[in-house]
């Protein structure tokens, strides 16, 4: 996919308002609109980036409506990732400088053509990377490379099976656990998201829509099971995943786009030496914040050797109230992108 802003000529000038998509209370997408805001003045360590494109994904049109575990304070501007250019700096900048190409992560504010964050949030793109493909990678793949690597320990030879493979996080899960050696297993729901994970490094693909789905799952297995079960899903697939582990396997909690909170009787645990683990990415970047860097590092290495995120479904901005609503039915085959530009 051809960058946004190929041949576009630029202008540093820093503006004095910026084009947001806001809400006064958080709800659905319609509850959203596009409201024109003064931007506030830059802080010391804060800098002001043009937004060319932001993705979203499930949890972002969760916080926009207030379902998220966490609930962000209104007036409230949904988007937790995007990327830019900086336009200005504040006075104790020095790691960035106008011109520079970033990706930034942060809580919200995404959805908007204008954005002021702190040096912390940004990334420099890594080479070879167009605006839409930046806008992509971030959250997805520190979320796949933390859970395989720091919470799975996962190790060459291990079979991983990715629940929602077609997804932003799901297909990050795909191409990272490849990428560390192991076999993967891709689930999804319809004959077009299999197609598209097997295209980005999965071995083998299940179709968990239908029933009997675990007999299948067992014959790719040799009847071993499972080493590793990434699941972004939950909902119904929750425990049938589990049960599904091999001896000392271990289940990563990512989220929960099928539906409510499951629940699993802790003897399963127990009868397979399995464990349950959480990963919560930003949690991570916060706590442990020197081994959160070393992996955007690895990443942005990848990236550099040829590492692509699959762009989405895309959406012009004026028509984000769309975009939302894709984030949040699962049709996109990879993260949705809004352009900005």
């Amino acid at each position: 996919m051809d960058d946004f802003t190929s041949g576009e000529r630029l202008d540093f000038s820093a503006p004095k308002t910026m084009l947001c998509v806001r809400s006064e209370r958080l709800g659905p997408p319609d509850q959203y609109d596009l409201v024109q805001l003064p931007l506030p003045a830059l802080a010391s360590d804060e800098v002001l980036v043009r937004v060319h494109a932001t993705s979203l994904g499930y949890a972002d049109v969760l916080v926009a409506a207030g379902a998220y575990q966490v609930k962000p304070e209104v007036p409230f501007v949904p988007g937790s990732e995007g990327s830019g250019t900086v336009v200005a700096i504040g006075a104790g900048v020095d790691r960035f400088a106008p011109g520079d190409r970033v990706a930034v992560t942060r809580f919200s504010g995404m959805l908007a053509d204008h954005v002021v964050a702190n040096t912390a949030e940004l990334t420099p793109i890594p080479a070879g990377l167009t605006f839409a493909e930046a806008a992509s990678y971030g959250a997805n793949y520190a979320t796949a490379l933390h859970g395989l690597k720091d919470r799975a320990a996962v190790r060459p030879g291990e079979t991983v099976l990715v629940l929602g493979a077609a997804g932003g996080v799901g297909m990050a899960a795909v191409q990272i656990a490849a990428r560390l050696g192991a076999r993967v297993i891709a689930g999804a729901s319809t004959a077009a998201k299999r197609q598209f994970a097997a295209q980005h490094g999965a071995e083998a693909t299940l179709d968990y829509s239908k029933d009997g789905w675990r007999e299948n799952l067992r014959a790719l297995t040799g009847n071993g099971g499972v080493d590793i079960v990434f699941d972004p899903v939950g909902g119904d697939l929750f425990e049938p995943a589990f049960r599904s582990l091999g001896w000392g396997g271990r289940h990563l909690v990512v989220g929960f786009a099928g539906g409510p909170i499951p629940r699993l009787p802790a003897n399963l645990a127990l009868l397979k030496g399995a464990a349950l683990v959480g990963v919560d990415v930003r949690q991570f970047s916060l706590k442990e914040s020197d081994l959160a860097a070393a992996n955007r590092a690895l990443i942005a290495g990848w990236c550099a050797d040829g590492l692509r995120p699959p762009v989405g479904t895309t959406f012009d901005f004026a028509d984000f109230r769309d975009a939302m609503h894709a984030a949040s039915d699962g049709r996109s085959l990879g993260k949705v992108v809004v352009r900005i530009a």
